[in-house]
């Protein structure tokens, strides 16, 4: 049942690709307002959860309301609710950061002057104005993920998803985006979004949830997860990470050995 300070309830979400169970049977629920996590091990299922949450991918089973509306129910009006940064993002790459922004924009029914208001203020916060003129195929990693997180905002959605935002992004433009995300927190916006950078997720975020295997190993407020331990400890422990050191590689010895003539 999905509660009034729910701004996402996904429960009992599935998804098998042939023989391989991506997803199984994983609840969340994230309060209206909040900054929440989503962490686990490469192939544990995040990716997936948040693709079919989003309406990118379509469940086996499962019920997802964002924002109030089922978003399988109503594609178009949950759709208009929330925004997604993926984590493959994929951009017209022979349009200017400008030209980009405005499309989008227009797609999304703005007037031709509340868009261009939008887009210049955007620009200008994301630390893109002297790059407007320039296409979106010569950015950088950085900039692209700025490009596209103003992209989600755009529309003033309820709730953002983003995938990886700080995935391959110069330590600038991680603090801007990390201040922009900020701003919307601020405003009421909600934020949900999963890393691989447990400090990052752990000084921002309100709650996390820790996914393994398809499935929640973990979750709770940062504050009662992280009472005793960090939460690179904690999700160590949850999904059974082998304690100790790695075993040594002997033949990597040669690389200090002095050369024999």
């Amino acid at each position: 049942m999905t509660l009034p300070m729910d701004a996402v309830c996904a429960l009992g979400l599935r998804k098998s690709f042939g023989d391989k169970v991506a997803v199984d049977g994983i609840d969340l629920r994230v309060r209206r307002g909040s900054w929440f996590g989503v962490v686990g091990p490469n192939g544990a299922g995040k990716t997936t959860s948040l693709r079919m949450i989003t309406g990118l991918l379509r469940p086996d089973a499962g019920s997802i309301i964002v924002d109030g509306v089922d978003v399988w129910a109503d594609p178009v009006a949950a759709k208009a609710r929330y925004g997604v940064l993926p984590d493959d993002l994929r951009l017209i790459e022979r349009l200017t950061g400008r030209e980009f922004l405005t499309y989008l924009g227009r797609l999304r029914m703005l007037s031709a002057a509340e868009c261009g208001r939008r887009v210049e203020e955007l620009l200008e916060v994301l630390g893109l104005t002297s790059a407007a003129r320039e296409l979106v195929a010569d950015y950088s990693q950085g900039m692209r993920k700025k490009i596209g997180l103003g992209a989600a905002l755009l529309h003033v959605p309820a709730v953002l998803f983003l995938d990886e935002p700080f995935e391959s992004v110069d330590p600038v433009s991680a603090r801007t985006i990390q201040e922009v995300l900020g701003h919307y927190r601020r405003s009421g916006g909600t934020v949900v979004f999963s890393s691989h950078v447990m400090d990052t997720v752990e000084r921002l975020s309100d709650a996390v949830v820790i996914v393994h295997q398809g499935r929640v190993v973990a979750s709770g407020a940062v504050e009662d997860l992280c009472r005793e331990a960090r939460l690179e400890e904690v999700f160590m422990r949850a999904v059974g990470a082998p304690e100790g050191a790695a075993p040594e590689l002997a033949w990597l010895r040669a690389a200090a050995a002095p050369a024999t003539v």
